[in-house]
């Protein structure tokens, strides 16, 4: 199944996302869960540990600055839905101001980041990957200060996982998803707009809202 970046974003505006059985099946499919799962960008749990291990730094956060770096790791691992088509639509959505990535470094080594697709006030996030303890959940702490500060409305996780039940995400039915998604798409936000923060206006913020 050849799909268009055009088609992509369709499908997203309806609530369905791709996926493929894994790298190397040329066939993808069409996905829309029964129950979604979303993370409440006012209920993002940053843990006393995690905000210890955010002020002792060590490192550096930036946003589209390596979208296929971020694309590549979410996709390296043993089992990947990101077949080669896949990856080439999101590189064609980045390129056409679509899709936004954010990366956690340490020096110039790439250690974790998340990526998703925008619509709207909506944020799809697709993947994330950490090659450091707590790097996916300091990209995700930092993802969810900027898209609150950017005027989001929507985080959509697609399914809730173990890892992310313990930040804060949550499920909905598939019908409170797609009203929230109607809504959130109908809206503006800006991903690219809030300033850098430092992690101690991520965590501070994060308090307040939690």
């Amino acid at each position: 199944m050849s799909i268009s970046p055009e088609l992509l974003l369709h499908g997203y505006s309806i609530g369905v996302f791709p996926m493929a059985e894994n790298r190397d099946d040329s066939e993808i499919f069409w996905v829309d869960p029964k129950r979604r799962g979303v993370i409440p960008l006012e209920g993002f749990h940053i843990s006393r540990s995690l905000a210890r291990r955010m002020r002792r730094g060590g490192y550096h956060v930036t946003i589209d600055q390596d979208f296929p770096g971020v694309l590549d790791g979410c996709a390296d691992r043993a089992e990947t839905w990101i077949n080669a088509e896949i990856r080439a639509l999101y590189l064609d959505l980045f390129a056409k101001g679509h899709a936004h990535s954010l990366e956690v470094w340490d020096g110039d080594a790439l250690i974790g980041g998340v990526y998703g697709v925008v619509l709207g006030a909506a944020y799809f996030g697709e993947s994330m990957f950490s090659r450091r303890t707590d790097a996916s959940k300091i990209a995700l702490a930092y993802l969810v200060d900027r898209l609150r500060l950017g005027g989001f409305k929507l985080f959509d996780t697609q399914f809730l996982t173990e890892h992310l039940a313990s930040l804060g995400a949550v499920e909905i039915t598939r019908g409170s998803y797609h009203r929230q998604l109607r809504d959130a798409i109908e809206m503006r936000a800006d991903f690219t707009a809030p300033p850098s923060p430092t992690a101690q206006d991520v965590i501070q913020r994060n308090t307040q809202m939690s």
